[in-house]
């Protein structure tokens, strides 16, 4: 694959012959008996006055063992003389084809009152790849690798013969890793452009493919102790970027390629019966999910006096899901029918606890603070009672001097009600950032689920939550919406923190730092099964902050 960028720069200068050929070889067996070769055919084309016109072809063969060769995919033509470069209609084609092949998206699927098929832009694409550039040819080079790596993958799956997908695995597996780790730049700077339409698909898309990778791993290795770890760039995909007064972080992560947090560092996962689902329906949907974050936060940068400005964050709106990574369907498959209706659909992992910082670079001294806007959780019980009194006659008692007395039943009955909140949410201070973190705590015993253990885990005593936490999509206290997420905004965060930079900043760009670190946790919905687990991810990104201050006065 490292010699693929090369290759594709050098075709617009090959002669212009009547039909010419080039191949080069991304795949092969150990025994070079079976490959998988990206070739290109360049042909001359007369158009009018135009004088000739080379056009390239692009194609992905497979080469079997009879030396027969079977074309699996063709991008059409393109012209090589086009103000588009070659390289960037080829990955716009890729990308354009990757995306439609993404899992399924229940409120984004079908072609809805005939809308035109959505298509990248090639000069958004191309713009894209200008920037990426001029920080090296390493980041363009890897994006590329990975949307062809992409494409390959998805025609292994689907129309390539069954040992392929084996093939693509065993000779590619190291690529697929560096192109990952490598293409972050370019990959994050095209999600920017294209919208998160595009991004939520072509995210899903890749996530799909990295599940697929994690669990040949597993499956490979002997024992969980001898299994040689992912390197850590490609766990996760994510960035930030400031626009339009927000901080944005996006974030994704394949729940498979999640650390697992255990109670004892030393206890191997074997060892505990509940981390292996039992069930293999149950088993295969967990491993086929992604976490996606969203999360915005605002800033105001104020001028209150001749001395400093302030720096105002607040919490927008953050969003977390964890998204099925599922073939799409055909009507016909489904015989009409909502493809969401499948018994597996509810049993995924869930947020469990939240953690998002905000703050100047690490070790800067032009800003003093935070200040906090919440005070430590000491939250107010509100217990109603209700006490009913009823009494009856029930005929008489003749007393042993001869009187007569009425005789009176009373029952008295009483009812208690409380208010609880699922999330509790809360804001600390660490160095110079702001932390805002909540916790997910079970509504009938009031456990956290993130740090709860079995007593074989090492947290004997408490309360277990996994009753409480069935059926969370469900009734009226749910901790969640109806598409398995959670939706956190101004309502639950509406206190800010603050920084004071002096004066002499104004009109200067800093660094700003910004993170989140996520704790996703599974135990039953719906299905009867012991399996629990809980797993973290943890992104950081510095973004560029212009500090514009604003007259406090005209707020």
């Amino acid at each position: 694959m490292d010699d693929v960028w090369q290759w594709l720069i050098s075709l617009p200068s090959l002669p212009g012959k009547p039909s010419s050929q080039t191949i080069v070889v991304l795949a092969a067996s150990p025994d070079r008996t079976t490959s998988i070769a990206l070739q290109a055919d360049c042909i001359p084309s007369v158009e009018g006055d135009e004088g000739e016109k080379t056009l390239v072809d692009f194609s992905l063969a497979l080469n079997g063992t009879n030396g027969g060769v079977r074309v699996l995919w063709t991008s059409g033509r393109f012209a090589a003389a086009s103000s588009v470069a070659l390289r960037c209609q080829l990955l716009a084609r890729l990308l354009d084809e990757v995306i439609m092949l993404s899992p399924f998206i229940p409120c984004m699927s079908g072609n809805h009152g005939g809308l035109p098929e959505p298509k990248l832009d090639e000069e958004v694409v191309a713009g894209v790849f200008d920037m990426a550039e001029t920080d090296g040819t390493a980041p363009a080079a890897s994006f590329f690798s990975l949307a062809l790596l992409l494409r390959l993958f998805w025609l292994c799956a689907c129309e390539a013969p069954g040992d392929t997908g084996f093939l693509f695995f065993q000779a590619l597996g190291a690529d697929i890793e560096r192109a990952l780790g490598n293409c972050r730049p370019a990959l994050g700077q095209l999600l920017c452009s294209v919208g998160p339409d595009v991004e939520q698909q072509f995210m899903r898309s890749l996530g799909y493919m990295f599940a697929k990778l994690c669990l040949l791993r597993e499956m490979q290795a002997e024992s969980a102790a001898r299994q040689t770890a992912l390197p850590a760039a490609c766990l996760s995909l994510s960035y930030a970027t400031e626009v339009h007064g927000l901080l944005i972080l996006k974030g994704y992560a394949p729940v498979i390629a999640m650390y697992r947090v255990t109670s004892a560092a030393w206890t191997p996962i074997a060892a505990l019966p509940h981390e292996a689902p039992e069930e293999p329906a149950l088993r295969y949907g967990l491993a086929h999910q992604q976490l996606e974050v969203v999360a915005h936060l605002e800033y105001a940068i104020c001028a209150r006096n001749k001395r400093f400005m302030t720096i105002s964050v607040r919490v927008d709106n953050v969003r977390v899901r964890v998204a099925r990574l599922g073939l799409r369907k055909d009507e016909t498959d489904t015989g009409g029918e909502d493809v969401d209706d499948d018994a597996m659909d509810s049993e995924r992992h869930f947020p469990s606890r939240l953690r998002l910082w905000v703050g100047p670079r690490f070790g800067a001294s032009y800003a003093t603070g935070p200040s906090l806007g919440r005070s430590t959780g000491n939250p107010e019980r509100h217990v109603e009672m209700t006490r009913t009194v009823r009494g009856t006659f029930a005929g008489t008692t003749k007393l042993a001097n001869g009187v007569v007395l009425p005789r009176v039943k009373a029952k008295m009955r009483s009812s208690a009600r409380r208010c609880n909140r699922s999330w509790r949410w809360e804001q600390e201070a660490e160095g110079s950032a702001g932390v805002f973190e909540g916790v997910l705590c079970d509504p009938v015993t009031g456990t956290e689920i993130a740090s709860w253990r079995d007593s074989n885990g090492g947290t004997a005593g408490a309360a277990d939550p996994r009753n409480g936490m069935r059926r969370r999509y469900g009734g009226p206290g749910r901790a969640f919406t109806k598409m398995w997420g959670l939706v956190v905004a101004g309502d639950d965060l509406p206190e800010e923190v603050t920084w004071r930079v002096g004066m002499e900043a104004e009109g200067r760009t800093v660094p700003w730092r910004v993170g989140l670190k996520a704790w996703v946790s599974y135990m039953p919905n719906g299905v009867r099964s012991r399996h629990f687990e809980t797993r973290c991810i943890e992104w950081a990104h510095e973004v560029e902050l212009p500090l514009v201050a604003v007259n406090g006065e005209d707020l």
